[in-house]
C-alpha cells in the first residue's frame, strides 16, 4: 500500500494538468515500514524525452542522481516515479513495464482533455509484471507540516 496525502495528490494532478498535452514526470520521496509506503514529498522534473512527449516520458540520469541525493539529505527513501497518461487510463503500458525498475512504485495520473480522471500506483512483481498497489489517501495534520514539492528543473 502507498499512502498519498490530499495535498500531494493535488500537486500530482496539477503537474499532469500543467504539462498537458505532454506527459509529466517526477519522483516520490517518503518512508516505508513493512508493506506500507508514505509519500512525504515529490520532486517535479522536466520530461527529457526528445520527441513524442505526448506518449512517453524520460528522466535523465542526472535527475535520478539529484533525487537520490535529495532523499538522502532529507532522510527519506526514493520510493518511485510518477508520470501522466494523456487521454488514456492510469494503467501502465508495455513500454512502462519494460523500462520499470524493481522496488519502485509507479504512480500514473490519467488526464483526459485537460481534466484529471484518476490516479493509480503499480509495482513490478517477481515475474516482472505490474500489480496494482493500493493507494490510500489521508488528510495532512496541518498545512504547515505538509511539504511543498521540491523545486523542479522546469
Amino acid at each position: 500500500m502507498i499512502k498519498i496525502n490530499s495535498v500531494i495528490h493535488q500537486f500530482l494532478a496539477d503537474d499532469a494538468l500543467r504539462t498537458f498535452p505532454d506527459e509529466c514526470c517526477g519522483f516520490l520521496l517518503g518512508t516505508e515500514e513493512g508493506e506500507q509506503r508514505v509519500v512525504e514529498e515529490i520532486i517535479v522534473v522536466n520530461n527529457a524525452k526528445d520527441s513524442d512527449k505526448r506518449r512517453r516520458f524520460e528522466i535523465t540520469p542526472l535527475d535520478y542522481l539529484k533525487a537520490e541525493r535529495t532523499a538522502d539529505e532529507k532522510n527519506l527513501l526514493l520510493l518511485g516515479v510518477y508520470h501522466s497518461h494523456l487521454n488514456h487510463p492510469s494503467v501502465p503500458s508495455e513500454h512502462d513495464r519494460v523500462v520499470a525498475q524493481p522496488y519502485f512504485s509507479y504512480v500514473i495520473i490519467a488526464v483526459r482533455e485537460n481534466e484529471f480522471v484518476s490516479l493509480q500506483s503499480w509495482r513490478l512483481n517477481d515475474d516482472s509484471q505490474f500489480e496494482e498497489e493500493k493507494v490510500e489517501g489521508y488528510l495532512p495534520q496541518s498545512a504547515e507540516s505538509t511539504p511543498r514539492p521540491y523545486p523542479s528543473s522546469r
